[in-house]
């Protein structure tokens, strides 16, 4: 009766005080409101755990760890901790670019991780040489699905030569392959 409903209620205002108070906490929170990307945002907790065997395969390959929910958005939190989420965001923004079939769509979204990610001084500028950027920008004067492929290599190869061997050293890694 009574006493159930008014446990049920304190319950619910903490709930909601727990709920607030997450989101006072991140005043800048409204920052990453504004994804220019039609990214989904990545929800670890849902992403099946991998087994052991699987996230020991991750050790020689930063394919095998990309291809998995879970590694990619344990990954991508490491990479943050780094301040390089950058070459991550690039790399999965040049695998959304691959998928898609219309040239305007196309052209939108090649301007978009451009402006995003090479142009120098670009928000997210990623580390590719000049070589590759020069590449780059004259694949761009017409869009196609290979436009990134030479620089999102060349990210690749970064974080699996860089990246992905300092990854493998963290707690949450360790964890994973106990």
């Amino acid at each position: 009766g009574k006493h159930a409903e008014k446990s049920n209620l304190i319950f619910w205002a903490k709930e909601i005080k727990i709920k607030l108070g997450i989101l006072l906490q991140k005043p800048d929170s409204a920052v990453d409101l504004v994804i220019p990307y039609n990214e989904k945002p990545e929800k670890p907790a849902k992403a099946q755990k991998p087994s052991p065997d699987e996230a020991l395969q991750w050790r020689d390959s930063l394919d095998k760890l990309l291809q998995n929910d879970y590694g990619l958005a344990s990954f991508k939190s490491f990479l943050k901790s780094e301040f390089s989420e950058e070459n991550l965001e690039f790399w999965v923004a040049c695998e959304d670019y691959k998928k898609i079939k219309s040239p305007a769509k196309m052209a939108e979204k090649a301007k978009q991780i451009y402006e995003e990610f090479i142009q120098t001084e670009a928000p997210k500028e990623v580390n590719i040489d000049h070589f590759t950027k020069d590449i780059t920008m004259k694949n761009l004067v017409e869009p196609s699905l290979s436009s990134f492929d030479v620089a999102q290599k060349r990210i690749h190869a970064l974080m699996e030569k860089d990246s992905l061997p300092r990854f493998v050293r963290t707690e949450i890694y360790q964890e994973l392959i106990k």
